[in-house]
């Protein structure tokens, strides 16, 4: 199914859609990839999900990508004996190891790898940041705090740390066991949380053994101050703006959204934006214009990826939340100063010969009349190197393994097709016209340009680039075997 666009879409899945024939729409409307969310539902429900997306993949004859995202560790108050009470600004509070149930008073904070990192001067953010306190005193199983930002505070509300770096693991007991259970239903990626250092997504990965790829979600200050070491250790990254938005000013997250993208694309590293992106679509058809607006900015920042979350998993019009993406991306795409300012942020490339590869490639298509640039690839990477050049063209990525087909459903501009091993460049040629054809991007007196490395079925071996035309008559008659 060939899109209007390069951007890609991620839906989250959730009671408002688990049935077949809602995924289908879902897919239908323009989503590329699903995500489940580790955080709810039982294993068995997610498993559900997973084999659902599979049918339709088979079905519509379309590689789809499966995100799993694990929960991370969840920060939460205890209880209080009224079930909520409400803080006032200037009030004194502590938060403590003490089970016994809260008051206006204090309140168990069970997590004594906290208290060990707490200095006088720190924050505490409570329920999304709408209660801030500041510690005045602490200790190994203690912090006094004054209510800088007041407000009613109730029964296991979470709890951000964000100007100290906590001791703890990304990966808690319940996220090993889903990690290796997704990775045993065979998910294309995991979406790693709480990550604040690039020693969390090396132990992912070790797990994960490459079973699936691994995506980091910079949700917190530690992870942007150590973002080139978290991204060197990534095979892709979601800019989380909800939680970013919590532990560091609101005014911030715009520019560290960009900056992160721009990074991200250097690298030839898939990036989601991620969090509100059309919030009101979990209770309305039509989205506000603000949120219209931020679903472009990413588009126009050249993300290669923009996720729903709630407005899929549990709102009241989650196709109509796809069908709205799909069409602001298709606008901004066809927009004449969307091409100038992806030229204008396109970083310098690399030194390796597959770098002048795709960079020739690109110039090529940019300035004859190519209809497309078809990339075999193995690992994928061929094909994320073309995508980062961000061409005028559609990108078509040949690869004869399934799990590279559906890894790369979440790549700018990625239209994958599964193929068989080829031996000889002319064979690659020839599939490379036919996939062009059937899948509309070129007719038969268009010419493409492939790219491949020989000899074939060797990860980082890009080497060959050629002019081929789309009739195959003419392929067998100039290439050489």
């Amino acid at each position: 199914m060939k899109r209007s666009r390069n951007v890609k879409i991620v839906a989250t899945l959730g009671p408002a859609s688990e049935t077949y024939d809602t995924i289908r729409a879902l897919f239908e409307a323009g989503a590329d990839v699903f995500r489940l969310n580790m955080s709810h539902g039982t294993q068995g429900e997610i498993a559900e999900k997973h084999a659902i997306i599979r049918q339709v993949e088979a079905d519509l004859d379309r590689s789809i990508g499966i995100l799993a995202d694990l929960q991370g560790p969840k920060l939460r108050v205890g209880v209080f004996a009224n079930g909520s009470e409400e803080l006032v600004e200037g009030a004194s509070f502590r938060m403590d190891l003490d089970e016994a149930e809260g008051d206006l008073a204090r309140v168990c904070l069970p997590h004594p790898e906290i208290f060990a990192a707490l200095e006088p001067g720190a924050h505490l953010l409570v329920n999304d940041g709408k209660i801030r306190l500041k510690v005045t005193a602490c200790g190994a199983d203690f912090a006094d705090c004054e209510v800088v930002n007041g407000g009613t505070i109730s029964n296991r509300k979470g709890v951000n740390v964000p100007d100290v770096e906590l001791p703890l693991a990304a990966l808690s007991e319940k996220d090993r066991a889903d990690l290796e259970f997704a990775c045993d239903l065979g998910v294309d990626w995991l979406a790693l949380s709480f990550v604040q250092r690039a020693k969390d997504v090396f132990e992912a990965k070790g797990l994960a053994d490459g079973r699936a790829a691994v995506l980091s979600k910079i949700e917190k200050p530690s992870a942007v101050e150590r973002f080139d070491e978290i991204l060197d250790a990534s095979d892709g990254i979601m800019v989380a703006r909800g939680d970013l938005g919590v532990e560091l000013p609101v005014a911030a997250v715009p520019p560290i959204q960009k900056r992160l993208v721009r990074r991200c694309r250097a690298a030839a590293k898939p990036v989601i934006v991620a969090t509100q992106m059309l919030e009101s679509m979990i209770e309305s058809p039509m989205p506000t214009r603000a949120e219209v607006s931020d679903v472009a900015t990413a588009i126009y920042e050249g993300t290669d990826a923009i996720m729903l979350s709630a407005e899929s998993a549990a709102g009241s019009y989650p196709i109509e939340a796809v069908q709205t993406m799909d069409r602001v991306a298709t606008e901004v795409e066809a927009d004449p100063t969307y091409s100038q300012i992806i030229a204008a942020s396109r970083s310098a490339k690399g030194d390796t010969v597959a770098d002048a590869i795709v960079a020739a490639a690109r110039e090529i298509a940019e300035k004859t009349e190519i209809k497309a640039i078809c990339c075999f690839t193995q690992s994928g990477t061929t094909a994320l190197l073309t995508a980062r050049e961000r061409p005028g063209v559609p990108i078509i990525a040949l690869t004869p393994l399934a799990r590279t087909a559906r890894r790369l459903a979440l790549s700018w501009g990625c239209y994958c097709v599964l193929t068989l091993d080829q031996s000889r460049f002319k064979g690659a040629v020839v599939g490379a016209a036919r996939a062009a054809r059937a899948g509309g991007f070129a007719g038969e007196t268009d010419q493409i340009v492939v790219t491949a490395g020989v000899p074939f079925n060797v990860p980082g071996t890009t080497n060959i680039l050629r002019v081929a035309p789309c009739d195959e008559r003419l392929i067998y008659s100039t290439d050489p075997e």
